[in-house]
């Protein structure tokens, strides 16, 4: 049957001559239409090449595991073709196109471009090909960039323009090795900076990566890479996959890598490989109750398949990146009624159908299992997962409908294809001269004219802008994807977005549905180290984002989270340890409102009333004898001295400066002395009193001069405290503590002599301002505005005070 409608198809068009679709072999390409212009389509509509790594004779490829999302891609192109030449964009001018399967294979996929490129069966070898006229003008596709790269090789010797749909690898963007290839989506360079944004967002900096071993799973990781480790984002761990799902060791390696990610600490897994590849290792987690944040690629953010897949909302959150999307209006009724066109065969849409609706011994066998056992105890053959119901049911399959494309497949996801062949309508309508009743240009043109059109394209389509930058990209953004529970199902929720030439991204906090297992739809975290908060800093170690959080020293401060270096207090601040800001210093010295004033000034004043009221007795019985032996006059004096000394407290409270400091340390001195002095007197006296040796007596009688004695001492006393005032004065001196908030002030001079007292050094730290510590009373108001010196000159200072003593 088959054959005889390729031989009516191949009459069709040997008699309208309207293309040469009769070149190209249906058991290598198995979707053809004709038309004046040929369109080449390769997709992967099968997922593999059986036995492939057992393959030792060039043979006949064997191509299994059928794939809905990209057949419908075909489709898709196929019916944008078809409504181009039913709206009479090009008049007079039909469209054909040729489907070739590249079965996820890149040999495969040379095989295919060398029959699109093939003539009469056989591709000419020419000098130069600047006259070169292959059947198939341009081709859409492929879907990987492992297939993308060797066929771009091939299509760049003839200078055959070719518009990928998907295929992101950045090296595509090089014009010396690709010079033919264009595409409607941005570079992976850009969806890897998109990436690690997306993980900087979130707080994610220890992350897991899987990539395929395939050219884009190489070149996404290299470039994540790069773009992760400039966002500060860290690899805890890298596991590849190999490309091709018929590999001995696919299995053994989806057991390792699982291993892996459920010991690591990351708890955020990027998924750099195809869907088929993610199915099975989303099989392996859900069979170990993992749960992890995985970050899609655009190669399966969008699948339906894994969307639906049994056990799908036990593996946890979901997010990816994906291409513009839109509406193709009257795609979904086509699928509906699924039929090639009239004048078309589609050998892709006879096995879809086949696969759907035949009746098969596995269905039986597998229908007869669930009539005897529970469903748990039948396994299903992967040969009759797209069953329906009907199957076994319907007289013709091929005639057979129903929405299982629909449902199982994001049509809006297939709206790059209708671009993709919009573009080469409007390159072609340039370079076909096309005006409103015809396109008198060449119909049998050179390929590279029509690259050269494609290359000039812009116009709008659904408020967008289509163009081709200098690379051969397009400058669209991408659409953050989150998958939210549906249900036992996913389905995809548009949260975000990442504009290209903004280079940032974008999302809606409201519309973020994060998975039961996370309280209070908390976003899940996934750190080497915790954040460190203000007043603290990151100590790193060998990895980045691996550190501990020290607190920041005397002096610095933090006052944001996980800062790498504390910031130094500003002039006249201070900070103690760990803390998040920097304060004023206060001066500290004896307030009048302390209790320890209170009490010493209360105490001075006590003693003062004491003298007051001794001086009024001793007054009004100064002729009594008790007073004259108490001392007579010498009590006036005595009186006098201890008044001095206790008058000279109230100076040691309140705000200290240079003329307070000599003031109370002299009057306390020469009270203290002048009244020693007196009590000298007294004891000489009475010494002389109870001396028996009466010559002695006699003679020591005469050194007896209270008013000499008193003068001499408190004259000496008075000498000392000159020289001391002229030669060694004290001054106020400001005592910075590292480890305290306050500025003590104390009087002190470089001799040695302190009011306040002394101080160990294991007491206290000293640090010098950056101003003399001399201070007047005006200067001691200014004394806040004095800061630090550095650690060296801090420790060089403090021995240099170690050595006086306060």
């Amino acid at each position: 049957m088959e054959s005889s409608l390729y031989q009516c198809i191949l009459g069709v068009c040997l008699l309208l001559n309207l293309g040469r679709c009769c070149d190209i072999s249906l058991s290598t390409c198995g979707g053809q239409a004709p038309g004046d212009v040929l369109i080449g389509v390769l997709n992967p509509c099968h997922a593999k090449v059986e036995a492939l790594h057992k393959r030792i004779q060039p043979e006949a490829y064997n191509c299994t595991d059928f794939d809905l999302t990209p057949f419908t891609r075909t489709l898709a192109a196929a019916y944008t073709i078809e409504e181009i030449n039913n709206s009479g964009f090009l008049p007079g001018v039909r469209l054909g196109y040729v489907i070739c399967d590249t079965c996820s294979d890149a040999t495969k996929a040379i095989h295919a471009t060398e029959n699109l490129l093939s003539i009469n069966g056989s591709l000419p070898v020419q000098c130069d090909y600047i006259d070169y006229r292959p059947p198939v003008k341009v081709i859409i596709g492929s879907r990987y960039s492992e297939e993308s790269i060797p066929v771009a090789r091939l299509l760049g010797l003839h200078m055959v323009p070719q518009i990928s749909c998907t295929a992101s690898a950045p090296v595509l963007s090089d014009k010396l090795r690709f010079g033919s290839f264009l595409r409607m989506i941005p570079s992976d360079v850009h969806q890897t900076q998109a990436l690690a944004k997306l993980m900087t967002r979130f707080s994610w900096d220890w992350i897991g990566v899987v990539s395929g071993d395939d050219d884009y799973g190489k070149a996404a990781l290299q470039s994540f890479l790069l773009d992760a480790d400039n966002a500060g984002v860290c690899v805890a761990f890298q596991e590849v996959l190999p490309h091709y799902l018929d590999h001995t060791h696919t299995n053994r390696r989806i057991q390792e890598v699982a291993g892996q990610i459920r010991s690591s600490k990351a708890q955020v897994v990027l998924l750099i490989v195809k869907g088929e590849l993610v199915a099975e290792l989303f099989q392996e987690m859900i069979r170990t109750n993992t749960t992890r944040t995985w970050i899609a690629s655009d190669a399966w953010s969008i699948s339906r398949q894994l969307a639906s897949m049994e056990g799908i909302n036990e593996v946890g959150d979901i997010f990816g990146f994906t291409f513009i999307t839109g509406e193709i209006p009257g795609f979904k009724e086509y699928l509906l009624k699924l039929q090639p066109s009239p004048g078309a065969v589609n050998h892709y849409i006879q096995t879809y159908k086949e696969l759907r609706f035949k009746c098969t011994p596995e269905l039986l066998q597998y229908r007869e299992c669930l009539k005897n056992n529970p469903t748990e105890l039948c396994e299903m053959p992967d040969s009759i997962k797209y069953k329906s119901d009907r199957a076994c049911h319907v007289p013709d399959p091929q005639k057979a409908d129903d929405d299982f494309l629909v449902q199982n497949v994001d049509l809006t996801e297939l709206y790059s294809e209708k671009v993709a062949v919009l573009t080469v309508a409007h390159a072609l309508k340039r370079l076909l001269q096309c005006n409103e009743t015809a396109c008198p240009g060449e119909k049998n043109f050179q390929p590279w004219k029509l690259l050269e059109e494609l290359k000039k394209v812009k116009f709008q389509l659904d408020n967008r802008l289509i163009y081709f930058d200098e690379s051969g990209n397009s400058v669209n953004g991408y659409d953050l994807i989150m998958w939210v529970k549906a249900g036992d199902k996913r389905e995809f929720r548009v949260v975000g977005s990442y504009e290209v030439l903004k280079g940032f991204v974008e999302i809606d906090e409201d519309k973020l549905q994060w998975m039961d297992n996370n309280n209070n739809n908390t976003v899940p975290r996934s750190r080497c180290s915790e954040l460190c908060g203000p007043g603290s800093r990151k100590d790193v170690s060998n990895i980045s984002c691996c550190y501990n959080c020290t607190a920041c020293e005397e002096g610095t401060y933090t006052d944001d989270w996980n800062q790498h270096d504390c910031e130094k207090c500003p002039n006249g601040t201070w900070s103690l340890k760990g803390w998040d800001h920097c304060e004023e210093r206060k001066e500290k010295f004896q307030r009048w409102n302390e209790p320890y004033a209170i009490a010493l000034v209360t105490a001075a004043v006590l003693g003062l009333l004491l003298l007051m009221a001794v001086l009024i007795i001793f007054l009004i019985h100064r002729k009594t004898p008790a007073v004259k032996i108490a001392g007579g006059k010498l009590c006036y004096v005595m009186i006098a001295g201890l008044s001095v000394s206790f008058a000279s407290v109230v100076l040691f409270v309140g705000m200290p400066n240079d003329h307070l400091c000599r003031a109370r340390q002299a009057m306390y001195g020469l009270g203290f002395t002048l009244c020693v002095s007196c009590i000298l007197v007294r004891a000489f006296r009475t010494f002389l009193a109870f001396l028996f040796d009466r010559d002695r007596q006699h003679r020591l009688k005469k050194f007896y001069k209270p008013v000499a004695i008193v003068a001499i001492s408190t004259g000496v006393q008075g000498l000392i405290c000159v020289f001391w005032l002229i030669f060694d004065s004290p001054k106020v001196t400001y005592f910075l503590d590292v480890n305290v908030f306050d500025i003590t002030m104390r009087s002190s001079s470089p001799g040695g002599m302190s009011a306040a007292g002394s101080q160990s050094d294991n007491d206290s730290a000293f640090a010098e301002p950056q101003e003399p510590p001399v201070a007047s009373v005006g200067a001691a108001a200014n004394v806040s505005r004095h800061s630090e010196r550095d650690a060296t000159h801090l420790s060089r200072r403090k021995r240099r005070l170690r050595s006086q003593s306060f």
